[in-house]
């Protein structure tokens, strides 16, 4: 029996396939530090936990495809906050950033039509495009000058006829890039003179440091029949587990629209729709600690790849992850031997390959990502591993190094 075409393009995430490997050097008592993937080991604030164990429900019932009106009261709270106006029409409730994404692809585009997107690029962005016959077209960004934008002209030669829309993560995963005001004043340009959606993925909208103020296209009223914000509360409160994403408009056609496709699912989990709206209760400030703690970290990885010669990076704005040039040619084989051949007092590292952040695999080739995913010690720790990793790399594979 034959699959459908749509499935045979997805691929499985490059950062999942040493899992097995991992499994077996651990087996023999070989400890891995896990930084190839988000999953943030910050606390879930007590308040979800607290308010889904006093649940006192007789039946889980079904709930409003669009969301329950709580938690989507709740979330325009949380808008306010920042200095956006949104109402709850303008709200749907998702499983999810990834369905939020998914349901956005579907609603916005035909099968053959095209979303422009920045590289390096969420890797699942790829497998959304796959799975909707949509077609992504990547422009190029560079370690060398921190993911900054190309030109316009470069963005707007990319825009056909079959173009739909713009897709723009900010924070940035995996750069860290977080967006001037210039360069959201040129995908806004871009959108409103070519009539095109501007979707901007921000659920690491938190994680901005340096005092650089938050920036959004959410922000510019001219956007408001043209922009679509896609949102999760995973990575913000450290609530991966808890399924529950947004796509934000105020173009009221397209949400009635996507409305169809909430109907078609029925439902979000009742469970973490009530959890959650503790979650957007909680003021601005919750952030502070969370936000101090990121930025310990990231100061540690930035320290120890800046004595690391040969390795090209810029010192990230945001988000918690590093997008790493190494001095070698092919990180996949690299992060293979590290798990393994090479061990430092019995312990290694797991990092992502970068090439599963393009859209030709064969991009990105001498490129890591770093997730900032541990405490401050076992950073420090993963870094001297990776030091010394890379070291004896070079000794053991000089062909293979630069």
């Amino acid at each position: 029996m034959e699959t459908s075409q749509r499935i045979k393009k997805m691929s499985e995430p490059a950062l999942l396939k040493y899992y097995a490997l991992v499994d077996s050097v651990q087996k023999k008592g070989k400890k891995v530090y896990f930084l190839n993937i988000g999953q943030p080991d910050i606390q879930t604030p007590k308040g979800f936990l607290e308010r889904v164990n006093c649940l006192n429900e007789k039946v889980l019932s079904y709930q409003a495809p669009e969301g329950i009106i709580p938690l989507r009261e709740a979330a325009c709270g949380y808008y306010g906050r920042l200095g956006l106006n949104y109402l709850i029409e303008d709200l749907l409730v998702t499983s999810g950033g990834s369905e939020a994404l998914l349901f956005t692809f579907i609603g916005i585009c035909n099968p053959g039509d095209e979303i422009l997107v920045a590289e390096p690029l969420y890797s699942i962005y790829k497998e959304m495009a796959a799975a909707t016959d949509v077609k992504l077209v990547g422009f190029k960004t560079y370690a060398e000058d921190g993911f900054a934008l190309p030109d316009i002209s470069i963005i707007e030669a990319a825009i056909t006829p079959k173009t739909r829309g713009i897709l723009m993560t900010n924070p940035g995963n995996p750069t860290g890039k977080v967006f001037t005001a210039k360069e959201i004043g040129v995908y806004i340009d871009l959108a409103l003179k070519h009539d095109l959606y501007l979707i901007s993925d921000e659920v690491y909208r938190e994680f901005v440091y340096k005092d650089q103020a938050y920036l959004s296209p959410a922000q510019y009223p001219e956007m408001s029949q043209n922009f679509i914000l896609i949102d999760s509360i995973s990575k913000r409160y450290s609530a991966c587990g808890v399924r529950i994403g947004l796509i934000v408009s105020k173009n009221k056609v397209l949400m009635k629209q996507l409305k169809k496709l909430c109907q078609m699912r029925l439902a979000v989990s009742t469970v973490d729709q009530l959890g959650a709206v503790s979650l957007f209760e909680l003021d601005q400030h919750f952030f502070d600690d969370t936000l101090k703690e990121y930025t310990h970290r990231r100061e540690i990885v930035n320290t120890a790849l800046q004595e690391i010669p040969g390795v090209i990076c810029k010192e990230p704005k945001g988000a918690f992850y590093f997008m790493v040039k190494l001095p070698i040619k092919n990180a996949c084989h690299f992060i293979e031997w590290m798990i393994t051949d090479f061990e430092y007092k019995g312990e290694t590292v797991l990092l992502s390959p970068a090439n599963d952040f393009y859209l030709n695999p064969d991009d990105g080739a001498d490129e890591v990502r770093i997730a900032c995913v541990l405490n401050g010690e076992e950073m420090r720790i993963a870094m001297e591993i990776l030091k010394r990793g890379l070291a004896a790399y070079g000794c053991a594979f000089p062909e293979a190094c630069k």
